[in-house]
């Protein structure tokens, strides 16, 4: 994806903050232990918050949580959301925090927008000695065969590579590790996958996936045609067809220590 084309993409959730908190799901709760296990303390930056899907399993985790998000509506929904927590406007590139000043960050479905050569540097910076740098990505587990034809009827704008759980591995190993200009600032990443759920109806589901960037920026009709092809098929499936279902996903976690 093209600089110019990302920027677009990234800066279309604002139009749907509303949806976004009622749809998108939280993050598997082992995950985010996980992701935590090796920091040096309690202090934890979520970066790119959205409307704090992943702020809230970390206040429940007893986390000191800071959330940092640039949209002024999808902040506003955190802010709605989750009065009692700190919670700052600010992006990945310009973070409005001290130097050594949090122990973990961490970013859910959000670091594939960062410009890591900005965001590494500046991520570094803001991190204790040892601290962590995590991302987490929630995947459809299309190796449910219901879930594989989803994603094939969906098409790439609704579901893309990186969304099923051979995507997310291939793109977090190679794309948004701090990059060569910061090579000694973090240590060999790791990776790691944890069974995830989230109860949907066929409805919910639809709306969910309208939520994903490259269905906002979609001209109308090609939306709402794709998201007939969606309800159509789920409609057709014994699985989703009626009432609430269990969309089958993993959170993956890619994890580095800052050295």
């Amino acid at each position: 994806m093209e600089q110019e084309e990302r920027h677009v993409h990234a800066s279309s959730f604002g139009s749907a903050a509303v949806s976004y908190a009622a749809h998108r799901p939280d993050y598997a709760r082992a995950a985010v232990e996980w992701a935590l296990e090796p920091a040096p303390g309690p202090r934890v930056l979520d970066l790119g918050a959205g409307t704090g899907k992943l702020t809230a399993t970390l206040v429940a985790l007893g986390a000191d949580v800071i959330a940092v998000e640039p949209d002024p509506a999808m902040l506003a929904e955190l802010r709605r959301s989750l009065p009692a927590v700190h919670s700052l406007p600010g992006s990945a590139e310009a973070i409005p925090l001290p130097d050594a000043s949090v122990d973990a960050v961490l970013a859910g479905n959000a670091m594939h927008w960062f410009d890591m050569a900005l965001a590494g540097p500046e991520i570094a910076r803001v991190l204790a000695p040892d601290g962590i740098l995590a991302g987490l990505w929630n995947v459809l587990d299309d190796r449910v065969e219901w879930v594989a034809g989803l994603a094939r009827v969906s098409g790439s704008a609704a579901v893309g590579p990186r969304d099923p759980p051979a995507g997310w591995r291939v793109e977090t190993a190679h794309a948004h590790l701090p990059k060569t200009d910061v090579p000694a600032r973090f240590g060999s990443p790791e990776q790691a996958e944890f069974p995830h759920g989230q109860r949907r109806t066929a409805d919910s589901l639809a709306a969910t996936l309208a939520t994903r960037a490259g269905l906002l920026v979609m001209p109308e009709h090609d939306k709402q045609a794709t998201l007939g092809r969606i309800r159509a098929f789920l409609a057709s499936r014994a699985e989703t067809a009626h009432g609430e279902f269990t969309l089958p996903m993993l959170t993956g976690v890619l994890r580095v220590r800052r050295l």
